[in-house]
């Protein structure tokens, strides 16, 4: 589907990113990937690369402007262009604000979570416009409402969110896309892997997990959306009702998140 583009995808050793990658890879297709473990991301590009496409593994932590930096110089040094940036990296957390003890994570998860997709996408459009190119950014349903156990995460995930929206604004008249997508719940590890209170690994999901989608439906919507050039994608259908309902009853929303029963249908991915 998306022979004879080249694709970046960062965050694409694991999870929402690395299958994406399988999914987009096939014969006539280049993708540069980008995450920190050098060795899970190889792992990837090697499966990519089994399904036709040419793959390039760069390690990248996008909480430095440098690393994105050169990610990006690297995917056109070796491809010669870029057509589509997903800026898909992204890091976790969960606790009450009044739990927290280290305050330090709060400004890490900005750096990972906005600014890596505001740098990463600062390098790429120069690329983007010679080839009126597209940019994803892979927000939360957690970006849009808030809720209990996110005040770190969801600010993130928001300042991403209405980045791309203004930047959608400055990039139509060049040609480029922008199209940000609003997953639920995933079956993924990046709520074990995120912080906790005291800014450790959580090891643990905050979340009632059994209604996650699974990450091959996630990618599959996502490339389908890629596709499209969307503008957005919220992905569920309890999403979608949640946001029609923040606007017309608010309250009754604010309800839901205070549920334990009802705060995974907008929760983050």
């Amino acid at each position: 589907m998306f022979a004879g583009r080249v694709i970046a995808i960062t965050g694409a050793s694991e999870g929402i990113g690395a299958e994406l990658a399988r999914q987009m890879a096939g014969k006539g297709v280049w993708l540069a990937l980008a995450a920190r473990n050098a060795e899970k991301l190889e792992a990837v590009a090697e499966q990519c690369r089994s399904r036709g496409a040419e793959a390039v593994a760069v390690r990248c932590d996008v909480a430095i402007e440098e690393d994105c930096r050169n990610f990006i110089d690297t995917a056109v040094r070796k491809f010669s262009s870029l057509d589509i940036l997903v800026n898909n990296a992204g890091v976790s957390g969960h606790a009450r604000f009044d739990e927290v003890t280290d305050f330090a994570w709060y400004e890490q998860m900005m750096r990972v979570n906005y600014l890596g997709s505001l740098w990463c996408t600062r390098h790429a459009l120069p690329h983007l416009r010679k080839r009126r190119g597209q940019v994803v950014a892979i927000s939360s349903l957690a970006g849009k409402v808030g809720v209990p156990g996110r005040t770190a995460y969801s600010p993130t995930k928001a300042a991403q969110a209405l980045f791309f929206e203004a930047l959608r604004s400055e990039v139509a008249d060049q040609g480029i896309g922008i199209t940000v997508v609003y997953p639920g719940v995933v079956a993924t590890d990046i709520r074990r892997h995120g912080y906790g209170p005291d800014g450790r690994p959580a090891g643990r999901s905050g979340l009632k997990e059994e209604n996650a989608m699974s990450v091959e439906e996630c990618a599959r919507q996502i490339a389908a959306a890629t596709l499209a050039r969307k503008r957005e994608l919220v992905m569920t259908l309890q999403g979608r009702i949640g946001l029609w309902l923040q606007l017309l009853a608010p309250r009754v929303v604010d309800r839901m998140v205070r549920s334990e029963e009802h705060t995974s249908e907008l929760q983050s991915r």
